[in-house]
């Protein structure tokens, strides 16, 4: 299955670890995986993959929100609408779990099916959380 990672830490800087890992336990199941920078891409590839999995982190500490840079990616990608989908963030603040939600409601609103939710601990739960997605 060919699947899209896009990584949108809360500041403009490199996929994170976690990232990398949720992509290498994907790849360890056979798929074929592609990280995203939301910072820098825009979405218009985002309608060729099979999955899209969204690795968020919040704003801040107090905040539930999630970067606008989420948004700015899913309204520039065509196409979205019945794409199979998860949604992911690392654990950092008080509202991870409100930011969470906030990200499965931007997903949601391009009309993609978000099928796995979770928030992620560190490196090594984001790569055996990787190895379960498509299995």
């Amino acid at each position: 299955m060919r699947v899209a990672v896009i990584s949108v830490p809360s500041i403009r800087k490199a996929p994170p670890g976690y990232v990398q890992s949720l992509a290498k336990g994907m790849e360890a199941m056979g798929h074929r995986v592609d990280i995203i920078d939301a910072w820098t891409e825009d979405g218009f590839r985002l309608p060729g993959y099979e999955y899209i999995a969204i690795a968020a982190e919040p704003i801040s500490f107090f905040s539930g929100k999630i970067p606008e840079a989420v948004y700015k990616i899913l309204s520039a990608g065509s196409g979205l609408v019945g794409k199979k989908s998860a949604a992911f963030v690392k654990k950092g603040g008080l509202f991870t779990g409100r930011a969470l939600v906030n990200l499965m409601k931007a997903m949601e609103k391009e009309g993609m099916m978000v099928n796995w939710s979770e928030v992620l601990l560190n490196p090594p739960h984001a790569e055996a959380i990787g190895k379960r997605i498509g299995a």
